[in-house]
């Protein structure tokens, strides 16, 4: 049965081609090699068919054995370098192909890693990952199988087509009549088979999206006996995809059987009037016969050239959507002033310094020289404003400060603008009016590589990484040695439950460390952040999903790792912040209230409410 695949066609042909350019140019010598070889054995076999006639009208016919036998001799040695060609230009495509792919999935994952977080937040994980997946897939399929059968059935059409004229112009109106007929209904099946198999793809993803649900929600289902009504959905999704799954396949198993069948009534017609032609003299018998296997020849060509270039059509659409991917436009990053290992003598003077020697200094560069200002963690908002879209602010004019060691608490509702103000200490996204400073340096001058190195993020949704424990601690600096890998557990409370695992640090993380309680993946998270050693701590409050055991552990670790650091925490339980130097209420991208715990209370303002139950956080 033909293969199918459902994509949409190119919209922006020349752009896509011209995104192909530079992986062409640099195998051009093999496509060219390629192609030459595709199209000597289409013609070693266009050729081969060719000599029959010869070899019946001037050695069979006249009982001419010697010639006969260098004449078979010479077509058999031309078909074994035409087999040799195949196989070469099979191989070579093959390597071709894949080294394509291969470049092309490492741009665009370089690519990928270069991207603003805004990019993520705008498009789904599925989305994103198809481009690396069908995408490719089709790319790869197309690359591999169809650009060289595609110029052989070419070949073999075109070829086909003036060896029939060459021989009897009569008969090859017949024939060429019978080809455009064929080729249409190949183009018709084809277009009915994919309104199906579209239908098919729909019905599919909505019976598996169902099964995912009933799945992950099987004992919700079970308390509400809810068995009976699932079994009735499933039911009518299953015979909604049996349905367009039978048209679908009803339409492409038709397209071959109704080509060959075609191929032998025209067989069949043009051998009566092509023997009647014969016997008044009109057509040599030779010419008959290298006629005949011509005509039963042309039917698969055909097929192959419409099928797969529905392929290519269908790779083109694919790779259009992978160089559109590849134009998205890079994180911009003009930041000047970097990060550098440092040494501070008695008088408190800067030198840097080649080797790590745990104190870190801002290196600008100015205009009078280069000046060096010492790494303390310093964040201060001056009158920021800033809005995910242009015409919506999320943060209305935010001023505040964090010295060195301080710890500052994020209270408010949902959409107050918590989470936001943790971003643009990143610098995830850039804002549009006022400054945010780190140790007294605009951001905006920071090579975000640098401030990120700088700041270190504990987030409520861990997320661990295939691997072992010990990498996923080493996650947050790279270079760590093993024993700065335990030190950092310690710190975050976590060695004990980590010596106690099967193989201890070298224990496999799986699944996003399904193998791993919620608490103990939050004791790693920290430990990836203590490792890091930055003097700016981020906390998206760790403790609010957690049993009250785990949450213990978890509060020991984190007060560990804020020792000396600047902390800003978004807090979920009002219970967790108490002890912070300066508590922010946020209320619709403004702060309403600031103050230490007993001062908010003292103010019985919105915090009071909070915290006295009087109003909750939504």
């Amino acid at each position: 049965m033909a293969r199918y695949v459902d994509a949409k066609r190119p919209q922006q042909w020349q752009k896509t081609l011209q995104g192909f350019r530079p992986y062409v140019k640099k195998h051009w010598l093999a496509f060219v090699l390629v192609a030459i070889c595709a199209i000597f054995s289409a013609t070693v076999n266009l050729t081969g068919t060719y000599m029959i006639s010869p070899i019946i009208n001037d050695y069979i016919l006249p009982h001419h054995y010697d010639g006969l036998v260098k004449m078979i001799l010479g077509v058999a040695g031309m078909y074994l370098c035409g087999v040799l060609s195949t196989a070469f230009y099979k191989q070579l495509m093959t390597r071709v192909a894949q080294s394509i792919v291969k470049e092309l999935r490492h741009d665009l994952f370089a690519h990928m890693q270069t991207l603003p977080i805004s990019y993520f937040d705008t498009h789904t994980h599925g989305e994103v990952m198809s481009h690396f997946t069908n995408d490719m897939d089709t790319l790869q399929d197309a690359l591999n199988n169809c650009v060289d059968n595609l110029i052989q059935s070419f070949t073999m059409i075109v070829g086909t087509v003036i060896a029939i004229f060459l021989l009897n112009w009569a008969l090859s109106l017949i024939v060429t009549a019978f080809m455009l007929f064929m080729a249409a209904l190949i183009q018709y099946f084809g277009r009915r088979s994919k309104y199906y198999f579209s239908r098919q793809q729909v019905a599919m993803a909505a019976m598996n999206g169902f099964i995912e649900e009933m799945v992950e929600g099987s004992k919700v289902v079970k308390v509400f006996r809810h068995e009976q009504a699932n079994q009735k959905e499933f039911q009518r999704r299953n015979e909604a995809l049996r349905d367009s799954a039978a048209a679908a396949l009803t339409y492409a198993g038709r397209t071959i059987p109704t080509v060959v069948s075609l191929s032998y009534v025209n067989y069949a017609i043009v051998s009566c009037i092509g023997g009647f032609f014969a016997i008044a003299g009109m057509l040599s018998l030779g010419e008959l016969s290298s006629y005949l296997i011509y005509v039963r020849q042309t039917a698969m060509p055909i097929n192959q050239f419409t099928q797969q270039l529905n392929f290519i059509l269908a790779a083109m659409a694919g790779a259009e959507r992978i160089f559109n991917l590849l134009e998205v436009e890079s994180e911009c990053d003009d930041g000047r002033v970097t990060l550098s290992s440092v040494t501070i003598d008695d008088k408190g003077r800067i030198q840097e310094s080649d080797e790590p020697t745990g104190k870190w200094a801002w290196r600008h560069p100015r205009a009078q020289g280069v000046t060096y200002v010492p790494l303390e963690g310093d964040v201060r908002f001056h009158d920021v404003v800033f809005g995910y879209r242009s015409d919506t602010p999320i943060l209305k004019g935010i001023s505040l400060y964090a010295k060195p060691g301080q710890k500052i608490a994020f209270v408010g509702s949902t959409g107050a603008g918590k989470t936001t103000i943790i971003n643009l200490i990143n610098r995830f996204y850039d804002i549009s009016r006022g400054s945010i400073t780190y140790d007294g340096i605009d951001v905006k001058l920071i090579r975000k590589d640098d401030l990120r190195h700088a700041v270190a993020v504990v987030l409520q949704d861990t997320h661990l990484f295939s691997g072992t424990v010990a990498e996923n601690i080493r996650f947050g600096n790279p270079r760590a040695t093993m024993d700065q890998v335990i030190a950092a557990a310690k710190l975050a409370n976590a060695h004990h439950f980590i010596s106690h695992l099967p193989k201890g640090y070298d224990t496999a993380v799986h699944s996003d460390g399904a193998n791993l309680s919620q608490g103990q993946r939050q004791l790693l998270a920290i430990a990836r952040a203590a490792i890091a050693d930055p003097p700016v701590l981020i906390l998206d409050e760790a403790t609010s999903s957690i049993d009250t055991r785990s949450e213990k552990l978890i509060e020991k670790g984190m007060d560990r790792l804020m020792e000396g650091r600047t902390v800003f925490v978004i807090a979920h339980r009002l219970s967790t912040v108490r002890n912070a130097d300066a508590i922010m209420v946020l209320d619709h991208g403004e702060i309403i209230e600031r103050g230490s715990h007993d001062e908010l209370l003292a103010q019985k303002g919105r915090y009071y409410q909070l915290y006295t139950g009087q109003s909750e956080l939504d």
